[in-house]
């Protein structure tokens, strides 16, 4: 009876032990991310794999949704890219007369809507009035959605790039705080460390900052060595136009190892040395494969996302 009791004590205190450490390794997680408290659903895991840097799979980035399903920019755009299972929905913000963030990429609502004239001269109310073309300028039955209504379209299911919304910080961030999507969102941009921190640092702890880098400029290296020292960003976006500069993306993918992820795009070829979209069309390993086993990508960014994912899936690098 004694040994028993001793050997019951005995399992009690190894549990009791292992759940510390685990409470503890947590805990460690949380305060790396920015100390805030951690959120739930797959787009908090999805957080956590960028900001721990997690490089045993890679993410997939819907540009503007899905505009070969949908219209671009639009909630069914957003709500097919994450029935398919993208990782993040890259979105574009333009702001109203009467000062309501909408999801659109041009300044004017010509080329994507059945209206003319620029944004800023609508009100929501007209804009609402408006039908979303497709890709090929036909009229759909989508409308424009509000910033709001994407992100609470996307809240708990997938990260999400806000492009264009640099200039709207002061409005965007009571909206993410209202819809409860604050830990989900990715901003991006081209500024140096230095400016970034005097115009956004008290974002920055909110929301995941990644830098945006053209590698064919004379001052890249430059740049990343201020964000390195200054920001410590958990990914950064890459751009080179061709293969007879890929020497530095080579070696930033060893230089930046274990501290960042790499983001390349594969929407058009001088954005990534050519291996983009229409060359996966033929030829998926020259164009993501180069880009993942030869410059260590592990976000891309892609206009044809259903077709990443199944080469993704085919080379076990997602779920």
């Amino acid at each position: 009876m004694k040994k028993t009791v001793f050997f019951i004590a005995v399992c009690c205190l190894a549990l009791m032990q292992v759940a510390v450490a685990q409470t503890t390794t947590w805990t460690m997680s949380t305060i790396q991310v920015g100390g805030s408290a951690p959120g739930s659903g797959r787009a908090e895991v999805l957080r956590q794999r960028i900001l721990l840097g997690d490089t045993s799979q890679v993410m997939v980035v819907a540009h503007r949704g899905d505009w070969r399903y949908a219209p671009e920019n639009s909630l069914e755009a957003i709500r097919h890219s994450i029935e398919v299972g993208v990782d993040v929905v890259e979105i574009d913000l333009q702001l109203t007369k009467d000062s309501v963030l909408i999801v659109m990429h041009d300044a004017k609502l010509d080329r994507t809507t059945t209206g003319k004239g620029r944004v800023c001269d609508w009100t929501l109310d007209s804009i609402r009035t408006l039908r979303l073309k497709s890709g090929c300028g036909i009229r759909t039955k989508c409308r424009v959605p509000t910033l709001e209504e994407a992100l609470i379209e996307a809240k708990g299911k997938v990260l999400v790039n806000l492009d264009k919304a640099d200039r709207y910080f002061d409005l965007l961030v009571p909206i993410l705080e209202k819809t409860g999507t604050v830990r989900q969102i990715i901003m991006k941009g081209k500024l140096p460390a230095s400016d970034v921190k005097s115009r956004y640092g008290k974002y920055l702890h909110k929301v995941m900052y990644m830098p945006i880098v053209n590698l064919d400029k004379p001052d890249a290296t430059t740049l990343i060595a201020g964000y390195r020292s200054e920001l410590q960003p958990p990914a950064y976006e890459m751009c080179y136009p061709s293969d007879n500069m890929v020497d530095l993306p080579k070696r930033l993918k060893h230089e930046l190892r274990g501290e960042a992820l790499l983001w390349y795009n594969t929407l058009w070829d001088t954005l990534c040395g050519g291996h983009d979209d229409d060359l996966a069309l033929t030829d998926c390993d020259a164009s993501y494969g180069f880009l993942i086993d030869t410059l260590g990508a592990r976000i891309i960014q892609t206009d044809r996302a259903e077709h990443l994912l199944r080469y993704l899936r085919q080379r076990n690098l997602h779920d």
